[in-house]
């Protein structure tokens, strides 16, 4: 009777609001289950190995109670209560088994976690899954059926329809594979084993166009969110053994999945061991992106250059592996990192590739004049209104004169205003939704400069300055390298403000020397012009037929040198015209 008001006390204390016939019910089942504990109670304090928050309900209530009982009974007998006195000796549980046991209390305290005993003729299985991270489709249709022809755990993976089944009683790795969308499933009476089987189900959105690497010709395909659905997209179009993926997992919170992608036999080992070296050398809590990648690897984290090319096109990534380059994916992240690079490759944009080389090589040395404006224009703009009035042709002077004779700011002033407006229009365009986005952009960009030249806060020739040395910066295919031609451009106007056109000339040779420290991976920034590579040229600020470029870039140091060799297509071309 004793027994009965104990257990009758602990199914009250959780509030559960029963009808007293049920729970009087309730507390006999209970009572039945713990008969084998009967006197440890009638003479020890006792205690659950639960808490009440993990009871939502009479049903986990019994659960709870039935599942802890066996396991407790069946782990060599230790007793679910507290002994203050020991005067009953029970012998102690293994180290594995009390992980295990540490385990699935962590476990049973998460909302999203789901366990629940399945009978099979007298054994009593407990399955459990984080229920976001699975299908239960699969667990219905092609886990529990099978259960019932259930004999042991070594028969069960040639019972079940599903592959991947891992046999283990590491507390580690059970709990690495629930978050991989896995099952575990063990005999409540034995502990030693647990199996783990895959009923996860990969939830990401489908492969779209690339967003930012937009281009008219060409494949259509980006990168999405899924590590295995990218290496997917680079494999199809290197369909071949020498290409080779390590895969790390960094991140002591995030356990994020990171692979390094190369060709073996073409790539430089050297630079392969550099990349997985500083990898492995992690120690983070989180990697959610590959920008965290990018920051912690570079050569120069003090540098506002990126070192590593960002892409979503798989396309460039199998390109550039054939060229002796490494990869580098991350899971969860639509972009890819490419190294080792030079400061001219930010200029490329892939679609140059499948253009004619004469357009390829316009539009390349477009780009890269484009940029040298949009540094110097605004600065040099400043140096001449502030100290070199002379240098003013004759029939521009009256024009600058009257434009700025209404204005009270200095040309310094003047500049950073319309500068900082262009990159608040810039940001509020790039967080609103898109088209919401594209009208601030457009209309918010009219408004404000009309409004500040008739104000008189600015004057006409500089607002289209800098307009033009906006729109200069954006054709920068990488977003990266973009964010830096616009962020150094106002060092550069400080300097035009105080020391005229010979600050501007100290900065660039400042931003020069700069660069020729950079480095990619151990690679010079600013190859193939330094060290000079006169092969490498071929492919640089212009692009040369293909028939020029029959070897791979020196500056890579690639093991197999060879991209083609077109003597060999000649003489197969001959032969078949003979």
């Amino acid at each position: 009777m004793d027994t009965y008001i104990k257990i009758r006390d602990f199914v009250q204390q959780f509030g559960l609001k029963i009808h007293p016939i049920k729970r009087m019910l309730l507390v006999i089942k209970a009572l039945s289950v713990f008969t084998e504990y009967a006197r440890y109670l009638e003479k020890e304090e006792y205690h659950f190995p639960f808490l009440a928050r993990m009871v939502r309900s009479k049903h986990s209530l019994f659960l709870i109670l039935d599942g802890e009982c066996r396991m407790k009974k069946w782990r060599n007998r230790r007793s679910l209560f507290k002994d203050k006195e020991s005067e009953i000796g029970t012998p102690k549980n293994t180290e594995e088994d009390d992980s295990l046991a540490d385990l699935l209390k962590q476990l049973a305290l998460s909302n999203d976690f789901t366990q629940f005993t399945y009978h099979v003729n007298e054994t009593s299985l407990c399955i459990g899954y984080y229920t976001p991270l699975i299908d239960t489709e699969i667990l219905h249709r092609d886990i529990l059926p099978y259960l019932k022809k259930w004999e042991s755990f070594a028969s069960l993976s040639s019972v079940l329809p599903i592959e991947e089944v891992i046999l283990t009683a590491d507390a580690a790795t059970i709990q690495e594979n629930l978050l991989k969308g896995y099952i575990f499933i063990f005999n409540v009476n034995n502990l030693k084993q647990v199996c783990l089987v895959k009923a996860g189900v990969e939830r990401t959105r489908q492969v779209s166009l690339p967003e930012v690497e937009f281009s008219v010709v060409g494949p259509k395909e980006s990168f999405v969110e899924a590590l295995d659905t990218n290496i997917n997209l680079i494999r199809k179009r290197l369909p071949m053994p020498e290409f080779t993926v390590k895969e790390l997992i960094i991140g002591k919170l995030s356990k994020t999945r990171v692979s390094v992608l190369y060709i073996d036999g073409i790539a430089n080992k050297e630079n392969v061991n550099t990349v997985i070296q500083r990898l492995s050398d992690l120690d983070i809590d989180q990697i959610m992106d590959s920008s965290y990648i990018t920051q912690l690897i570079q050569d120069n984290q003090n540098s506002p250059f990126p070192q590593l090319i960002d892409t979503e096109r798989p396309d460039r990534v199998a390109s550039v592996l054939g060229e002796g380059k490494i990869a580098i994916l991350v899971d969860g992240a639509p972009h890819g990192l490419i190294g080792p690079t030079t400061i001219f490759e930010f200029f490329y944009a892939f679609e140059d590739y499948y253009l004619n080389w004469a357009v390829a090589s316009f539009f390349r040395l477009v780009r890269f004049f484009a940029v040298i404006f949009s540094i110097l224009v605004t600065p040099i703009y400043v140096a001449v209104l502030t100290y070199h009035y002379e240098l003013i042709p004759k029939d521009l002077v009256s024009t600058l004169v009257t434009s700025r004779s209404a204005i009270p700011l200095p040309p310094i002033l003047e500049a950073i205003i319309l500068e900082l407006a262009i990159e608040l229009l810039r940001e509020a365009g790039a967080r609103l939704p898109t088209k919401v986005g594209q009208t601030i952009g457009i209309v918010g960009g009219i408004v404000i400069g009309t409004a500040s030249v008739e104000a008189g806060l600015t004057s006409n020739v500089l607002l289209i300055i800098v307009a033009l040395a906006a729109l200069a910066s954006f054709t920068t295919p990488v977003y990266q390298m973009g964010n830096t031609i616009r962020l150094i451009r106002f060092p550069f106007l400080l300097m035009a403000h105080y020391l005229g056109l010979i600050g501007v000339a100290v900065s660039f040779c400042f931003l020069l020397i700069h660069l020729l420290r950079l480095s990619s991976l151990g690679r010079p920034f600013l190859e193939p012009f330094y060290p000079p590579r006169i092969q490498d040229l071929k492919d640089s600020l212009i692009r040369l037929p293909f028939s020029m470029q029959s070897k791979r870039p020196i500056q890579e140091q690639t093991e197999d040198t060879m991209r083609f060799n077109p003597k060999k297509a000649k003489e197969k071309h001959d032969s078949k015209r003979n």
